[in-house]
């Protein structure tokens, strides 16, 4: 039987909140906000005219008190474009938990930034995001996720980006996603396969509140970790959407205790309640009440 690889990373990732770098007031705020992680963005909410003023904002913010809690990201422009050299160097002046890299098409650019960390000896603890929001990254979400496995890897989670993707295929904005399901199936499974969390796109809409908690609800059946958010109106939607609900957690608990019984030890299947589980099952019991417990210890946003 192979094994079951398991996930990298047990972080909150419920509401993944894009902030535009050049935003002051928006930065600021974003201490008192409760979502999980902030992805600091340098990218596609800055025009080429504000990169610079953007870098600042955020030497000045990293500098100020820490964002506490919460995971940070800085959205970097492409290393091929003008902006994309420097960028990189504010993330090795800064060290945020992790630099999303924007349009990866493929493992080539997963192992090339892995390639310029190291040689900047940037610690372990930086990872690597990738967006996948080209038609080549969904075609390749699998070899892309299979990277974050290979030793000294520091890929963490794949983010769909739909309306790049919508934009370069055409296909058009419909409620549903009808369309686009099989494409952000094939990213939960390339994460699924190697360990790795996926974030499902951004609702375009922050005023639509129906719309969204369809979209959470859809993004989680899906196996999705968490959701990119464009508004702080969608962060309390998404934390409840996609954080384990009371019944799921006393379930996870049962059968925590199920497999604590002596009367299971050296058990791989038991039977717990009338319903056979496997040590699997255990497996991601453990993961849902460490996350539960993580909210529970979470401070109040200030």
């Amino acid at each position: 039987m192979s094994q079951t690889i398991p996930r990298r990373s047990l972080n909150l990732r419920r509401s993944v909140l894009s902030v535009p770098a050049i935003n002051l007031r928006a930065l600021e705020k974003s201490h008192s906000l409760d979502c999980d992680a902030v992805i600091f963005d340098l990218e596609d909410s800055v025009s080429p005219e504000k990169k610079e003023q953007a870098r600042e904002n955020l030497r000045a913010f990293f500098a100020g008190p820490p964002l506490e809690g919460k995971e940070r990201i800085i959205r970097i422009n492409s290393l091929s474009s003008e902006f994309g050299p420097a960028d990189l160097d504010l993330v090795k002046a800064l060290l945020p938990d992790a630099v999303l890299l924007p349009k990866v098409d493929g493992p080539r650019d997963i192992t090339d930034m892995g390639d310029l960390l190291a040689d900047a000896d940037a610690p372990e603890e930086l990872r690597i995001w990738a967006m996948i929001e080209t038609p080549r990254g969904v075609l390749n979400a699998g070899a892309i996720a299979e990277s974050g496995r290979t030793p000294g890897s520091r890929l963490d989670c794949l983010v769909v980006g739909l309306n790049d993707l919508r934009k370069e295929t055409g296909v058009l904005p419909q409620p549903g996603r009808t369309y686009l399901v099989p494409w952000l199936m094939q990213v939960v499974l390339a994460v699924s396969a190697y360990g790795l969390d996926a974030i499902d796109s951004v609702f375009n809409d922050f005023r639509d509140e129906q719309g969204f908690d369809a979209e959470c609800l859809q993004g989680r059946a899906m196996g999705f970790a968490g959701k990119m958010l464009i508004h702080p109106a969608q962060i309390e939607a998404a934390n409840r959407h996609f954080g384990p609900d009371p019944a799921a957690i006393a379930e996870a608990e049962a059968i925590i205790a199920a497999f604590a019984d002596p009367a299971s030890d050296g058990l791989n299947v038991i039977n717990s309640g009338g319903r056979m589980i496997e040590r699997l099952h255990l497996v991601q019991a453990e993961a849902l009440v460490h996350k539960a417990r993580l909210i529970s210890a979470r401070k109040p946003a200030r």
